[in-house]
């Protein structure tokens, strides 16, 4: 059996090894392309954060926390106006007339505003055990103040008598409330204040810092995602001898764009949230806390009054409000009245005084804030000058004078003149705030589409080129 040998021949030569990707053009375009893709991606994820931490900055200074706290500063300044409407009522006897009325249905006002103030305290208190504490005897306390307030007030009805001291029994009841307002409600309720304030400015502290670090980033990532654009355009041109790609030069285009106009906006973003905080809502603490202290003032009139044994106290305690609305040196009233005399008519051009006026003159950042300062001092130095008068009155004997002086329109014409100043504040606050949130609206969506715009028009620019090789 014959056996069949297979033929021989040279074996086939291996075949060559495939080039590695980013040896070929193909893959050089597509890696340069990818990276491109991956920048124009980082750069609208870091903008995506960077916006956030200012709406949330915004959020919290403009919508949130901001307003209750502001709220919770209304709660001192409602709580004093009670304690000195309470006094009112008691010094004008039972032929106070409308004046009694006017004091009863304010006192009712106020309790009333205290009661929601306090809601809002205690929700912004969520999750603070020492907060919720302290609202809780905030509460609690108002609901014996109320109680002492109406059974002097009723003890008072009981005891009809002239303008003037009340009854004893009455006198008595309303020491105990007074007492527990100055020495426990007022200090706790300054406290919330204090702590609120305290949420604001971390919140402040906190995304201010993230949005000036955000742009940072967003300048950072703009210039990565450029640099990777023009590199990939150099290699195309290079390549390909032709002098410029539409497409990838569009998406160069809105990538700077978009750069420039997302640091910007953090600007604007970053300065309205400034402007807000400083301009706004921490003038707007100062003069609601000087609006509270200068209404407990007139209520120590009042006292001064209406407690002749503790007369002296009442003096003391009046003049240490004073100076911490308008502080000037005077040892006594007597120094202060004067000293008052002598600065006032010199601002504004000399503010050479402190306390909460001298913080507001020292911060004159809004268009006719100077002037609406000025007539704040203008009718403080009145009401002043009327509270010497009513002490001359009381001095000399003459009750009925002292009692008709306390209850004057000096005081109602400056508060009046505190109020227009605070508004100035508020509206700068709001303005601010509105301002932010107009600045960062609609960036949510334009960022990701702008995005999105770029990558498209990356792979419409590349898809030509890698065609040429298919």
């Amino acid at each position: 059996m014959a056996v069949v040998v297979p033929a021989t021949g040279p074996a086939p030569a291996p075949s060559p090894p495939r080039a590695p990707r980013l040896r070929t053009v193909p893959g050089r375009i597509r890696a340069g392309a990818g990276a491109a893709v991956l920048a124009v991606g980082l750069l609208s994820a870091l903008m995506g954060v960077a916006l956030g931490h200012a709406g949330d900055g915004l959020r919290a200074i403009g919508h949130t926390a901001g307003p209750q706290v502001v709220a919770t500063a209304d709660l001192y300044f409602a709580l004093s106006d009670m304690d000195a409407q309470v006094a009112t009522v008691l010094l004008s006897g039972a032929e106070g007339g409308p004046g009694r009325q006017a004091a009863l249905d304010r006192y009712d006002q106020r309790r009333a505003q205290a009661d929601s103030a306090v809601l809002q305290a205690a929700d912004l208190a969520r999750g603070d055990p020492t907060g919720q504490l302290t609202v809780r005897a905030v509460l609690d306390g108002l609901g014996r103040y109320e109680r002492l307030a109406a059974r002097a007030l009723l003890l008072d009805e009981q005891s009809p008598h002239a303008a003037g001291p009340p009854s004893q029994q009455a006198l008595d009841v309303y020491r105990q409330a007074t007492d527990l307002m100055r020495l426990d409600l007022l200090p706790k309720a300054y406290n919330l204040t204090l702590d609120s304030g305290t949420v604001v400015r971390h919140a402040y502290a906190a995304e201010s810092s993230a949005v000036l670090a955000g742009r940072f980033w967003v300048m950072l990532g703009g210039a990565v995602a450029l640099a990777v654009l023009v590199a990939l355009q150099v290699f195309l041109v290079r390549r390909f001898r032709r002098a410029t790609n539409p497409a990838l030069l569009a998406a160069t285009v809105v990538v700077g764009v978009l750069t420039v106009a997302g640091v910007l906006v953090l600007q604007r973003a970053s300065d309205e949230m400034r402007t807000a905080k400083e301009d706004g809502f921490d003038s707007v603490l100062v003069l609601s806390r000087a609006r509270a202290i200068g209404n407990s003032l007139h209520g120590d009139e009042s006292r001064y009054l209406l407690d002749p044994q503790r007369a002296d106290t009442y003096e003391q305690v009046y003049l240490d409000k004073s100076q911490s609305l308008l502080y000037v040196p005077g040892g006594n009233l007597d120094k202060y009245y004067a000293a008052v005399d002598e600065t006032v008519p010199a601002f504004p051009g000399k503010s050479d005084f402190l306390g909460f006026y001298g913080s507001e003159a020292d911060r004159v950042t809004l268009p006719g804030q100077r002037e609406a300062l000025a007539e704040v001092l203008k009718h403080y130095q009145q009401f002043q000058r009327d509270d010497r008068k009513m002490r001359q009155f009381a001095t000399a004997g003459k009750n009925s004078d002292a009692v008709r002086q306390a209850m004057g329109t000096s005081f109602g014409v400056y508060d009046d003149a505190l109020v227009e100043l605070t508004e100035l504040r508020r509206q700068a606050f709001g303005d601010a705030v509105a301002a932010g949130d107009r600045a960062i609206d609609g960036w949510n969506l334009l960022v990701p589409g702008a995005a999105l715009a770029a990558a498209l028009l990356i792979l419409v620019g590349v898809r030509p080129r890698l065609a040429e090789y298919r």
